[in-house]
Order: C-alpha cells, then structure tokens, then sequence
C-alpha cells in the first residue's frame, strides 16, 4: 500500500471518528433539552403562579412541595389555585391545606373552584384567602365518612364461615365479616366526630364565621355557587377579572403574567423504549388505554376517613 493510501485512510478514520463523536454529542444534548422542559419550567421575573387541582385528593407528596417550592420563590407574587374536585381523603386534604396556609403566610392566595370543590375539595379552597366560584359551581359538602362493606349474610348464604382470634376485641372493627358490636361503633362514631370538629373548626376559623353559623350549613349539604355567597362559604362570583380585583387591593399588579405551575412531566424513553409496556399489555391480552386509565382511577386506593362529596351507590369508604 503506497503512503498516499494510507494517508487517506489515516484522514477518513479521523473524521469517521469525528462525526461518531459529533452524533454522540447531538444526541446528548437532544435528550438533555428534552428532559429539562419537561421536567423544569424555568421561571425568571414577577409572575402570578397559577396550581391545579383537580380530581380526588390524596396525600401528595409532589403537590406539597411544588406549594412549598411556590412559597419560597420570590418571583411568585401571588397564588391563584384552580380546583375541580369532590374530595378524598381527609388527611390528604389535612395535608395539602396546610401546605397552602404556608403560601398564604408569604403572599396572596386566591381559590378559583370550577366545577365542584366539595368536601377535601372545599377544605383546601377554605386555606386561601379569597375564594372565587361561578354561579352554578358546586361548593360545600363538610363532613367526614367512614363505611365499609358487610358481606356477612353472603357468606352464610354460600356457606362460608369466618373465624378470627385476636387480641382485643376492637381489633380489626368494624369487619365486614361480622356485624359491628355496640363497642365498635361507638369507636369509629367517636374518630369520625373528631375529625368532623375539627373540619368545622376549620371552616369557621377561615370564613370569619362563628362555630353556630358553621354548623348550621356543615351538615353535609352541597351548595351552588350562588347559595355559597349567602352562607359565606365564598368571597364572590366570577373568574379572572374577579380575581384580578382581589390581587390589586393587595398590591399585586394586573399586569403580572399568570403562569402555570406544572407537575413535572416524566420524559419518555428515546426510541422503542417507551412501546414496551404497551407491547407486555398486549402480551398479556390487556388492552393499553384500558388498563392505563385503571391504574390511574385513584378510587381503587382511597383509604381511612375520608371527606368526598359523591352521587349514587358505592361501596367504598368516603367522605
């Protein structure tokens, strides 16, 4: 091979290698960029921060500290949360109202309820400091409910016993395998009254009412929006420009951009990677978006005392 050959082997090896590495590098940087925006909104300048809520409330780690992350940002002048939700569980409503109640301490929240923000739902608009509703919204619903289901009488009919030893006799009560003793009613009657106390203390301590007077409407009742304004259960009627009215009296600009404040979505696997648990689905003779939307149905995993607002039979525990 004379020395002309191998020079231009030697120069096509060099930028074989270059472009190799030039690929790489694109490459990299793609995924990089993808997973920074879909994972962190960077945010610069004052803005009105704008959270979501929606759905059955459950304890969420994720929403707390994006709520805390929104507090400590000194860019975010002021909160509006979006809420269209029935409820769920009572300590999760617990713990996202107090998440909230942090905001507040540092600046402006205001409540925009949509369709419904009822029971859990209402217990976190009740953090805000302004609670804004259209007419016909559903708002209220305070109260706590425990059930469970009983399926003694199906046992006995299809001749199937239970038995059970344990150490106590309030162990494991109420059981759906047995009828409730006097005992154990009077256990789960008096968590489910400490929990409602407390929600109605709540309620009074927020809207400036007066524990008679939150009574009176913390019967489990549902309101409209309009209905909502006479029981002082919100501040107005309205959607932006109502809001806007509010955030000026405290000093927040009605030229703030209101930006949402996303959760952070999980970047897709590159390539074939993200057809995988489509392909085991099928593979297993489940339909995808069936199975995918059953999973997310949080209904299946609501548990202990819950605050829900709901039409129609269920045999699930909620409030």
């Amino acid at each position: 091979m004379d020395q002309n050959s191998v020079f231009d082997r030697h120069n096509l090896r060099r930028k074989l290698r270059f472009w190799r590495i030039a690929t790489v590098v694109v490459v990299l940087v793609i995924i990089g960029s993808i997973f920074l925006t879909q994972n962190e909104e960077i945010i610069s300048g004052d803005h009105i921060a704008r959270v979501e809520i929606t759905g059955v409330i459950q304890d969420d780690d994720e929403l707390i500290a994006r709520l805390d992350g929104i507090a400590e940002d000194e860019y975010a002048k002021a909160l509006i949360l979006t809420i269209s939700s029935p409820g769920g569980t009572t300590f999760g409503g617990e713990r996202i109202y107090k998440a909230i109640k942090r905001v507040s301490e540092k600046k402006p929240v205001v409540a925009d309820i949509r369709t419904l923000a009822a029971s859990a739902g209402y217990m976190i608009a009740a953090a805000s400091d302004h609670i804004v509703a259209g007419e016909t919204s559903i708002v209220g619903s305070i109260g706590v409910i425990f059930q469970y289901p009983q399926v003694s009488e199906l046992l006995e009919k299809i001749g199937v016993s239970y038995e059970e030893i344990k150490s106590s006799p309030l162990k494991a009560e109420p059981s759906p395998f047995h009828p409730a003793s006097d005992e154990a009613v009077a256990m789960i009657n008096s968590m489910v009254v400490d929990s409602y106390d407390w929600f109605v203390d709540l309620v009074a301590e927020n809207r400036g009412l007066s524990r008679p007077e939150t009574l009176k409407i913390a019967d489990g009742s549902i309101f409209t929006g309009r209905q909502g304004l006479q029981n002082k259960l919100i501040d107005s009627l309205g959607g932006e420009k109502e809001i806007r009215a509010f955030l000026e009296t405290k000093d927040i600009s009605e030229s703030l951009e209101i930006i949402e404040r996303r959760k952070p979505r999980v970047p897709q696997a590159p390539f074939l990677m993200g057809s995988v648990e489509g392909i085991i689905q099928k593979m297993l003779g489940l339909d995808p978006k069936i199975s995918q939307n059953w999973l997310k149905d949080q209904k299946l995993f609501l548990d202990g005392l819950l605050s829900v607002w709901q039409f129609g039979n269920s045999t699930q525990k909620q409030n």
